[in-house]
């Protein structure tokens, strides 16, 4: 975690915070060069492909270095901060053999306002994204976002490379190559002399003029669909807004990618009259033993999944690729789909088989109120068996849901509405509402997948059943 460079620096690496993830953002730094910190003071706020997460010094002393802007992304092993730990004040010593380097200037930046906590299920919260370095070139140490751009190109200069690199993105730098620009005849407008796409742009605009004025045929040249480029997406800035992938919606999208092509998904429905499961969960708000705890249709629907897995207890597995086995779970570790400006978590309930409906209520509360803070763990959203994806809060009847990976059924709710229903023997209004069970055809047959679905939707028609099938 900490490495020693001297008797009084202690530098502070990434840690792996989420079980091998690699890499992880920084969203917010809580301290600044000069601050004082002591062992276990949070100092930032990181996001990786899981959660976010805060990170607390281990040692006491002054902070010295940030070695990393906010919104810059780190591989984990990789120094963030230098802390002296003797305690001296004053401004961060210099390191000689990097002064050219350094102390290149860099032009300060505004800093974002505190981030918003998350509410699961609704709104997105306002960010700012700024810059990550160039891949392929290490940031100096003690270096800023702006003097990491400079350092590349004085360093390229000290190396007589003969002439200052340009500074551009990657996806500039692709652009570029793609309409025929030579950065280096481009004039840049970004922050410390980064070309930006719309100088990009601008260069090609004075290039075309000549292309529509009259001129006498060169035959010793080449024609000119061999030479032009070939043409590509414009994007207009006035119009668009271009937005990172990165954090929870990357590892979502590479995850439901790999499940969706890896898992064939088989998807079952069934429409159903709830109107007695809602009964209960308005007599269970007034029961002295539920009260404080979170009763609402999801608890019933949850505790209606577990007795319908323990009634079949094989949908509750995984596939293992390498061993060609498949892996019975004897335990249920529900997972609850959140939706959060930050991309779709989906944290479980440990050994949810095994709680009383009080204990099933408060771990749905905790879980919840955790998301909506911002403050789930990456172990929370570890190990889950079969999920639960509420997507009647939005008002929609049902859905086709892609299965968490590694699991082998995800169960969608659809929304709750009064419609004519005919019961005993009369057209009457009802409460109802449509279930979808989408399961892993290798793990789950037809028959299994349409016998647990059934059960649910037996529960939930008659929640007596509850106590006479658990």
């Amino acid at each position: 975690m900490t490495t020693m460079t001297d008797t009084s620096l202690s530098e502070f690496k990434m840690p792996d915070v989420g079980e091998g993830l690699t890499e992880a953002e920084i969203l917010k730094w809580y301290v600044q060069p000069g601050d004082q910190v002591t062992d276990g003071q949070v100092v930032c706020e990181v996001e990786t492909a899981k959660a976010a997460v805060e990170l607390p010094i281990p040692f006491n002393g002054v902070v010295r270095e940030l070695r990393f802007p906010e919104g810059t992304t780190v591989d984990v092993g990789q120094v963030i901060i230098a802390v002296e730990v003797s305690g001296g004040a004053g401004a961060p010593a210099a390191d000689t053999t990097q002064a050219p380097v350094a102390e290149a200037p860099a032009a300060p930046e505004p800093k974002p306002e505190g981030r918003t906590p998350v509410l699961v299920g609704y709104g997105v919260a306002e960010s700012s994204t700024k810059r990550r370095p160039r891949k392929g070139a290490e940031p100096r140490p003690g270096a800023q976002e702006g003097t990491y751009y400079a350092a590349t190109a004085l360093q390229s200069e000290l190396n007589g490379h003969g002439r200052q690199r340009p500074l551009a993105k990657p996806p500039v730098r692709k652009l570029a190559k793609d309409l025929g620009v030579d950065l280096a005849t481009v004039t840049p407008s970004g922050p410390d002399g980064v070309i930006t796409r719309e100088d990009v742009h601008a260069a090609v605009a004075p290039a075309a003029a000549p292309v529509a004025a009259p001129s006498a045929p060169a035959v010793t040249e080449a024609p000119a669909p061999a030479t032009a480029p070939a043409p590509v997406a414009t994007y207009d800035g006035a119009r668009e807004t271009r937005i990172p992938v990165k954090g929870v919606r990357k590892a979502t999208a590479q995850a439901m990618v790999g499940s969706a092509f890896t898992a064939p998904h088989v998807t079952e429905f069934v429409t159903i009259d709830v109107t007695r499961t809602m009964k209960l969960v308005e007599e269970l708000k007034q029961d002295k033993e539920m009260q404080g705890l979170r009763v609402n249709p999801l608890l019933l629907i949850a505790k209606a999944l577990l007795v319908a897995i323990k009634r079949n207890p094989d949908v509750n597995a995984s596939w293992d690729e390498a061993n060609q086995e498949i892996v019975r779970k004897h335990y249920v570790n529900l997972g609850i789909a959140a939706a959060t400006p930050r991309g779709l978590i989906v944290p479980n309930i440990k050994d949810a088989h095994a709680k009383t409906l009080p204990e099933l209520a408060g771990s749905l509360g905790e879980l919840v109120s955790t998301a909506r803070e911002g403050k789930t763990s990456p172990a929370a959203m570890q190990g889950g068996t079969v999920t639960i994806t509420n997507v009647g809060v939005f008002g929609v009847d049902t859905g086709t849901p892609i299965l968490n990976p590694g699991e082998s059924a995800i169960l969608a709710v659809g929304a709750i509405k009064l419609q004519p229903w005919v019961h005993k023997g009369k057209v009457k209004p009802r409460q109802v509402t449509t279930l979808a069970l989408s399961f892993d055809h290798r793990l789950v047959d037809g028959e299994l997948g349409s016998k647990v679905l059934a059960d649910v939707a037996a529960i939930l028609e008659q929640p007596k059943r509850l106590i006479t099938w658990a």
